[in-house]
């Protein structure tokens, strides 16, 4: 146990979580890659496993990494990921790979390594609103204020990518939401940027209806919304549909303790079994009981991380616990919902469980950020004198000032 605490800092419960989520994230994502091994590696099933170990491990490495950093030094590193994101962004805007039918990725020269700008902007977006909140308590009601230093670098970011990606935007405007809510925003101005974000709705999809090319995926947007309001079987023109049958399927034969590891049939029929429905693989696999079982893991994140919240003296740290978390939920909660048909195909990975590189890193890298916090439960040497130290910065003038 010294040893533990000597390396695992923080929040106990949230590292054992996480380490079984990668577990059965490697089992899950073995079997499920069955078929894309036939398809484009002759059959070697091995090569997605090792694939996903190691990404599996760096992640690990990352939050390991991230855990050790004070807290208080993401504060400055909010300004500077802000505007790479934007800047990442726009490349991805005009010269994004297309994946899947939708331009969310961007290409490292070199290693041929996808990744998404979004996820970069995710974080970073939540970065600089537990800054901005926590450094301007006293504004939170200054018209100009909000406007300039909160509406514009959500809506700014959540435009940039909604293009490409809706669901993303979306999920990162609640997170936002919830963020500011626990920030003691005013609420009329929460009032305000709901009804400034249903009127971009609106907007866009109108734009989408005169303009097509400038809009893409709204046909596809259009498409995954009716087919779930209406409940339509497929008929082999959606292939989102389709998905979310083969998806039914499988939680429905898998029953209460599953057909057993390896043992999938619908992995062959679901084009994205490791990665989007995954979910609806492991409840075929390992039963439904397995499947609540994880959506349990996932509330008790949840619990763990508004305990950090509450337990935290300070404001910048508090913010940033509770966006990390409720991101890292939110998105976890859509994917489940969507793998059972309560929710339309959404694109959102499981956190720690779909397969994936650059989602599952940023995952680990929030919840590094979630322990650095957590830390501040643990008495360490000259601690106090940094958190002075930390109450002293939390109070200085806000970045952006108008």
């Amino acid at each position: 146990m010294n040893v533990l605490d000597q390396y695992l800092k923080g929040d106990k419960v949230i590292w054992l979580i996480v380490f079984l989520l990668s577990l059965i994230s490697i089992l899950a994502v073995y079997s499920s890659t069955g078929a894309l091994a036939y398809r484009f590696q002759k059959g070697n099933t091995e090569f997605y496993l090792f694939k996903h170990i190691f990404i599996i491990v760096f992640g690990l490495g990352l939050m390991w990494a991230f855990h050790q950093i004070r807290y208080k030094y993401f504060s400055p590193l909010s300004q500077i990921g802000l505007g790479l994101s934007i800047l990442l962004l726009l490349m991805t805007f005009f010269m994004g790979a297309n994946i899947n039918q939708a331009s969310r990725w961007l290409v490292i020269p070199g290693i041929n390594i996808t990744f998404q700008p979004s996820d970069i902007a995710k974080l970073s977006l939540i970065l600089y609103l537990a800054r901005v909140m926590s450094r301007s308590a006293d504004k939170v009601n200054d018209n100009r204020w909000v406007i300039f230093n909160i509406m514009i670098p959500v809506f700014g970011i959540c435009a940039l990518i909604v293009r490409s990606n809706f669901s993303t935007s979306a999920v990162l405007f609640l997170t936002s939401l919830i963020l500011l809510f626990i920030g003691r925003l005013n609420y009329r101005y929460l009032l305000q940027m709901m009804g400034v974000a249903l009127t971009g709705v609106i907007f866009i999809v109108l734009l989408g209806k005169a303009f097509p090319a400038a809009m893409p995926r709204l046909a596809t947007w259009e498409q995954r919304v009716e087919d779930f309001v209406k409940g339509k079987a497929n008929d082999g023109n959606s292939e989102e549909q389709y998905q979310v049958e083969q998806a039914k399927i499988a939680i429905a034969t898998g029953g209460l303790i599953g057909k057993g590891p390896g043992h999938s049939e619908q992995r062959y029929f679901l084009p994205q079994s490791s990665s989007d429905f995954i979910y609806a693989i492991i409840i075929e696999e390992y039963g439904l009981l397995f499947g609540i079982f994880i959506l349990f893991l996932y509330l008790v994140l949840l619990f763990r991380g508004i305990l950090i919240v509450i337990r935290c003296n300070h404001t910048f740290g508090a913010l940033l616990a509770a966006g990390c978390t409720f991101s890292l939920i939110i998105q976890g909660l859509i994917n489940m919902a969507v793998a059972s048909n309560l929710f339309p195909v959404t694109g959102q990975p499981l956190p720690f469980l779909s397969m994936g590189g650059t989602s599952i890193w940023f995952s680990s890298i929030a919840v590094g950020i979630i322990l650095s916090v957590s830390r501040l439960d643990e008495k360490e040497p000259n601690q106090d004198s940094e958190i002075a130290q930390l109450e002293t910065e939390e109070i200085l003038e806000p970045p952006f000032q108008v």
